[in-house]
């Protein structure tokens, strides 16, 4: 039988669909973590990097990783780690075990959400406030921030809308308890600024005025320049400006520090130290000029580092917008409420996937058993069975190329998504077979036009899913809709073409 364009167009979308999801056949671990400011970040290690060898010895799985770290002994003195990745080599100087975790490599492009995965799942409004989208916004870079502060990692954090309009943000962390979420967003944060154990001032309006973010007269990259040691340095500087008892106090407390001379410039004795949630995240120089002074301008500064020139421009324009999101925290006077709280074990999550294997395998088998029984031929059981099979692969495909998390509700949508192929599928076929007086073309066209008809219908039914819920059922929504578009556009018309075939 001689292929048809519209069977070589699924054929192609098909290939296609296998590359995005490719099977991965790397070696080693990935590291999902690594601690800001530790020795392994300060070397280089990030997140994403797949380790091949620890000391010349070969990492294959993570029980390499921790037979290897377990055997190596930490004392007083530096221990000279080399770890090669697929970024390089990059050398950790430490005393105790590297601040990093790892995992074993994912065997697909796929992702899955904390129903498969496991984890814990937070909808959180602002209690007693209705947020806009932007105060939402710098709720969620606010909130990051601190899960960074606290070493968290695999963290989804979003905004969410319901039918009302009232907005949310969607936490989702894997590995994490409910009590470990209740306790870091059930805090409304504090920031402070220190010089010893003097608090300068602290976030909010009374202290803060404002903080220069969008401006790049007092918000910039101020220079890039390669270190002694061959990595690469970006300082960085923005303007925070004072309340007037703020300055006041700045101006006490540096009045009685001595002044440091250095190669670098000329400092007071003292750092001025950030807290957040009682937790350092930065220590800033403080200039000799600023000595004594009564002033409601602070320029703050800092730097990234990096192998590269641009990894380093990328880590100072991170670093930069941690410091200001850091400063404006205690300007976000919202106490939080946990609306929804969930958790999934992986266990639970592993267990879930079989039984969804399971489900499709079963659902297969008694599609084919009902098909076969009603027109009696292996060709167009057949030819069902496998379109069915290929827009389920190509939603899949189409998931892991915009890296949408996999969770039930998505699973759910997938398999809504065949159901509604195999419905228009009968409906071909039951149009090519009846007898009327038109042509098998003109036949087919009419199935169309009903199928058509039902697609409309379903993506006007998708649609408020994406806010129903507060947009917990979005990933329904979303692979149901990607697959009747699939099935509209690439699988009907192959197996109309096919059918056709068979039938002539």
């Amino acid at each position: 039988m001689k292929l048809g364009i519209r069977t070589w167009i699924l054929i192609a979308v098909l290939i296609l669909a296998l590359l995005s999801i490719a099977p991965s056949f790397k070696s080693g671990v990935v590291i999902k973590s690594v601690e800001l400011n530790s020795t392994a970040y300060d070397s280089g290690l990030r997140t994403g990097m797949i380790i091949n060898q620890i000391n010349n010895q070969e990492i294959k799985t993570p029980q390499d990783y921790t037979n290897v770290i377990s055997g190596i002994k930490f004392d007083s003195n530096f221990t000279k780690l080399s770890f090669n990745t697929d970024n390089g080599e990059f050398l950790v100087y430490t005393n105790h075990f590297p601040d990093i975790t790892i995992a074993k490599i994912p065997s697909t492009k796929l992702k899955t959400g904390l129903d498969l995965s496991g984890g814990s799942r937070a909808l959180i409004k602002a209690e007693n406030i209705s947020l806009t989208s932007a105060q939402l916004n710098d709720l969620i870079a606010v909130t990051s921030q601190r899960f960074n502060v606290f070493g968290l990692s695999d963290i989804t954090i979003k905004p969410v809308k319901d039918l009302q309009g009232n907005n949310f943000m969607l936490i989702e962390i894997a590995g994490a308890t409910p009590t470990d979420l209740k306790n870091l967003v059930g805090q409304q944060g504090k920031f402070e600024a220190k010089i010893g154990n003097e608090t300068v001032f602290a976030g909010g309006e009374k202290d803060i005025a404002s903080v220069c973010r969008n401006d790049a007269t007092c918000s910039r990259i101020e220079s890039c320049f390669q270190t002694q040691y061959g990595e690469y340095a970006c300082r960085f500087s923005f303007t925070i400006y004072l309340s007037e008892l703020a300055a006041q106090r700045h101006a006490s407390i540096t009045s009685n520090l001595s002044v440091n001379y250095t190669d670098g410039g000329r400092y007071l004795s003292k750092k001025l130290d950030l807290y957040l949630d009682d937790n350092q995240v930065d220590s800033l120089l403080i200039s000799e000029d600023l000595k004594g002074r009564v002033t409601t301008q602070i320029s703050v500064s800092g730097s990234g580092l990096g192998t590269t020139q641009e990894e380093a421009f990328k880590s100072a324009q991170e670093n930069m917008h941690k410091l200001q999101t850091v400063l404006i925290t205690g300007s976000l006077p919202y106490k939080l409420e946990i609306v929804k709280l969930d958790t999934i074990s992986p266990t639970l999550g592993k267990e879930f996937t079989k039984n969804i294997v399971l489900l499709g395998a079963i659902v297969f088998l008694i599609v084919s058993v009902v098909l076969f029984i009603r027109y009696r031929k292996i060709k167009i059981t057949l030819s069902v069975i496998l379109t069915m099979f290929s827009e389920a692969f190509i939603t899949l495909g189409i998931a892991a190329l915009i890296r949408w998390n996999l969770d039930a509700p998505s699973i759910a949508g997938i398999i809504a998504g065949m159901g509604t192929g195999v419905n228009d599928q009968i409906v071909i076929i039951d149009e090519s077979v009846s007898n009327t007086s038109l042509s098998l073309k003109e036949r087919i066209k009419r199935a169309f036009f009903i199928i058509i008809g039902a697609f409309f219908t379903i993506i006007a039914a998708m649609l408020p899913l994406f806010w129903a819920g507060a947009g917990l059922l979005r990933g329904f929504a979303l692979t149901t809709i990607i697959g009747v578009s699939v099935g509209i556009l690439i699988t009907r018309p192959a197996f109309a073409e096919i059918l056709r075939k068979i039938q002539s």
